[in-house]
């Protein structure tokens, strides 16, 4: 009778029915085909720790899930063994653990690889880990008890499996062929060496993902930060500095270490489980569910790579929401790097035990500062920690993603250069919330209220916030972005050269600039399409913000065609409601009031929605954005010629992509073009006037058309940037040139676009944010359009009053009209505007 740790198969029958009366598993992954298996060759399954509860944890789930069972007989070449499976570690004392040794089994089958030609098996490593399941935890005494780094005897193991057996993670992982490693020609002893530690490595890595690095104590970490060449000559310049002696020298050092202690986490693998357990319990009060897309491509990058999230910045619930789907699918949080104004009292001990990494908002200035972060950080990466943190700096207040920061960027990068053995991805994040926490918070600093620091008073009063509903959370993780593919394509030799801490080179340079859009561009291609989004692209570009019930279902089910026929990227994604679906559910959410009427129903935002719908609007504008712009200049324009239209969209996309970050550059815009002129017209909202290809020209349908009623519609929804961009032209070009500065002309455009609003109804504070005309302006001088001289003024030549001549072609003459007659002011009058400005 075949036996198992001496016990025959009636006893592990038994075993393994009363071990499943309290055990519960979580199998990942959960498409077993993306193992890779080859049926034709047998496997072998090896388990990093030798306890019975493992073996029949395995033994259970490969019957259920249709894999090769574990328990069953070997037989390939001349081998026949009684069982399928081995453990990396020897048999366990009760009370205490040995290091691991080979498994009888494991060199038997290199013995027969290495004496048979053609012998292989797949030797599939299966890690086993006990309460790693925390959506379903129900006690916080049992998150107190979860499996750890620390090794652990049979006793311990038995409390283990009592008290953790329902938040049991059981992950199989890619088969290693046993022949590759044979055929390197190594002797018997080498080869098992490098197969026990490409698995002990293995294990590690899985257990690192799983429930983080094997941490020493905070107070250990600090002293070796401290310890560092490079914090050591920090402390002594900074010494040098203040004088030199004994005295300065010693107060450098409490400084730095006091700078350590202000910025290093305090992580704590079970205050994590206990927060895992109150989030779970938070976002079934805030929001109807959490929905996740594209988290395969997570579990594909993390065995290999250190991951750096790089989510977009909406909300401060971003920091707690990543964290907790990324736990919740089995990998380890990743360390967050919190702005100090998140450091309150209670608060800040609680992130630092979740993980959380404090840094002040600039310390350009202070270089024993950036030293202790620089190397802190350093640490972290070197030692396999995943990172998250917002390039955008700060959270976007319009609902626009913002252009990407260099600051941590740039020390994640040189960390890397200084040790790059292993790879660095970094995995953009898109964040969509349907209702946003702070959203009447960010109106009001739109519209110039100071930004209100974070308290814990604040904190306590969002309690009332519980009592709302926020709808539903779209979170979609974006195209892997290697760091090392991005260096390659700067410098080819980047591997072979050394780069000074305190140096960066223009390839350097132009690397991070690389990076810093490729993230923005990844992070707008994950983009989601969500119920709330839709409807806002339809209100918004109405002139009262209301629509009949049935043109708005209509105009809701066409965006959806639209995304779904020529989707922005592969891994952009739109909701499944059709157009009626999506009115019912924003109704739901109070989002949208019904106005009956004998002719018809009328929906339309309530006063504070209609303030609020723009941010949720612009979340998704980049999705629509060119075939906006095409439908604006059809509804303008009957017909075009091929040649006008390219030659107005290219003088407009530059601005698009800078303030959009668009993902197409200037060369695939044509193609591009085409392919949303192929979409429009199959939603019969363009007529084809010659055939299809490169010549081929398209019409607006007749003018009382539902279908031209629609294109308008959707024009409208980009009017209000085409109107900003129009303003700056039209003030700069009506000054002459040599006039203003950039930074008058920014100020004045942001004034001319208040009192637009209020003579045009744009019921919309984001319309004059000055970041984008800040954005305009250096677009402008980017692309050659306007120069800044030495005397600190802008300077132009007649292209620039060629290119806002083209305003015809894209806004109705009373807009026009309304521009130029705000623009036109003497220098008299503008003189004294800017000085009042300036004054305030």
């Amino acid at each position: 009778m075949n036996r198992y740790f001496g016990l025959d198969r009636l006893f592990l029958f038994v075993a393994s029915k009363l071990l499943y009366a309290c055990v519960r598993t979580h199998v990942q992954p959960q498409d077993l085909s993306t193992l890779g298996l080859d049926p034709a060759k047998p496997v072998v399954y090896v388990m990093q720790r030798r306890f019975l509860s493992n073996l029949l944890v395995l033994a259970r789930e490969t019957k259920s899930l249709g894999l090769p069972p574990a328990r069953g007989r070997l037989a390939v070449g001349g081998l026949r063994e009684a069982v399928s499976f081995f453990f990396l570690t020897r048999r366990e004392p009760l009370l205490s653990s040995r290091r691991a040794t080979y498994s009888g089994l494991l060199r038997r089958l290199v013995a027969q690889a290495r004496a048979q030609d053609g012998f292989d098996v797949q030797i599939v490593p299966v890690a086993i880990l006990w309460g790693r399941a925390p959506d379903k935890a129900n006690s916080v005494w049992k998150l107190l008890f979860a499996d750890g780094w620390a090794a652990r005897g049979e006793l311990k193991q038995f409390f283990t499996v009592l008290i953790h057996g329902r938040q049991t993670l059981l992950r199989f992982s890619e088969p290693l062929s046993l022949r590759q490693i044979v055929a390197e020609g190594l002797d018997e002893e080498r080869t098992l060496r490098k197969v026990a530690r490409i698995l002990r490595v293995h294990f590690r890595r899985q257990r690192e993902m799983a429930i983080g690095p094997d941490l020493s104590h905070r107070r250990n970490q600090v002293g070796k930060l401290i310890e560092a060449p490079n914090i050591r000559a920090a402390v002594e310049a900074e010494a040098a500095a203040k004088g030199g002696g004994a005295a300065a020298l010693q107060q450098a050092q409490a400084q730095a270490r006091a700078y350590a202690w202000e910025i290093a986490s305090d992580y704590s693998y079970p205050v994590t489980l206990i927060l895992a357990r109150f989030l779970t319990w938070l976002w079934t009060r805030l929001y109807d569910g959490v929905e996740v897309d594209n988290f395969d491509t997570v579990s594909g990058v993390a065995p290999d790579h250190e991951i750096v999230y790089v989510p977009c910045h909406r909300s401060h619930i971003d920091y707690l929401l990543l964290s907790y789907i990324v736990f919740n699918r089995g990998l380890m949080v990743p360390h967050i790097a919190a702005g100090e104004n998140l450091n309150l009292p209670m608060l800040g001990g609680i992130l630092r035990r979740g993980g959380a990494f404090f840094l002040r908002r600039s310390f350009k200035d202070n270089k024993l500062y950036a030293a202790v972060f620089n190397e802190y950080l350093h640490m972290m990466i070197s030692k396999g920690y995943a990172i998250e943190y917002f390039v955008e700096g700060g959270r976007s207040r319009t609902g626009r993603q913002l252009a990407a920061k260099a600051g941590m960027l740039a020390m994640t990068v040189k960390s890397f250069l200084r040790n790059p053995t292993r790879p660095i991805v970094f995995l953009p994040v898109y964040i969509g919330y349907e209702k946003l926490f702070e959203g009447r918070n960010y109106i009001g600093e739109l519209m110039g209220r100071p930004k209100k620091q974070e308290s814990l008073l604040d904190l306590l009063l969002t309690v009332r916030e519980l009592k709302k509903n926020f709808g539903k959370v779209h979170v979609n993780f974006g195209e892997p972005i290697k760091l090392a593919d991005i260096l390659a394509a700067e410098n080819p030799g980047w591997r072979d050269v050394s780069v000074a801490s305190d140096s960066r080179p223009d390839w350097l340079n132009a690397g991070i600039d690389r990076l810093m859009l490729k993230i923005t561009e990844g992070l707008n291609s994950a983009a989601v399409a969500n119920p709330v989004n839709l409807l806002g692209l339809a209100l918004l570009a109405t002139p009262r913000l209301a629509m009949d019930e049935r043109q708005l279902v209509r105009q809701l089910d066409a965006y959806r065609r639209l995304a779904l026929a020529a989707p922005y990227a592969g891994r952009s994604r739109v909701t499944p409601l059709d157009g009626a679906d999506i009115v019912a559910y924003c109704e739901k959410l109070n989002i949208v009031q019904r106005h009956s009427h004998p002719l018809g129903d009328v929906l339309h935002f309530p006063a504070e929605e209609a303030v609020l719908a723009p941010y949720t609007r612009n979340n998704i504008l980049h999705l629509y954005a060119l075939p906006a712009l095409l439908a604006c200049l059809y509804a303008r324009n009957v017909a075009l010629s091929r040649e006008q239209l390219l030659r107005v969209a290219h003088t407009i996309y530059p601005f698009l992509r800078a303030e959009l970050f668009l993902r197409w550059t200037n060369d695939e815009l044509d193609a591009t073009l085409d392919n949303y002129l192929e979409a429009l017209a199959g939603l019969g909202w363009l007529e084809r006037t010659e055939a299809a290809g490169e010549c081929a020209r398209y019409a607006a349908p007749a003018f009382n058309s539902e279908a031209y009623a629609q294109l308008a519609l959707l024009g409208q929804a980009l009017r209000p940037t085409l109107i900003r961009y129009f303003i700056t032209l039209g003030l700069l070009t009506q000054q002459s040139s040599g006039v203003m500065t950039p930074t008058e002309l920014e100020a004045m455009c942001r004034l001319l676009a208040q009192r637009l609003t209020l003579l045009r109804e744009f019921n919309a504070p984001e319309f004059f944010d000055k970041a984008i005309f800040h954005a305009f302006v250096d677009t402008l001088r980017a692309n050659g359009q306007a120069e800044l001289r030495e005397d600190g003024k802008l300077y132009f030549g007649e292209r620039l009053e060629a290119e806002a001549g083209q305003a015809r072609f894209v806004l109705p003459p009373d807009v026009r009209q309304t521009i130029f007659s705000m623009t036109r002011l003497d220098t008299g009058a503008l003189a004294g505007t800017l000085a009042g400005v300036a004054a305030k």
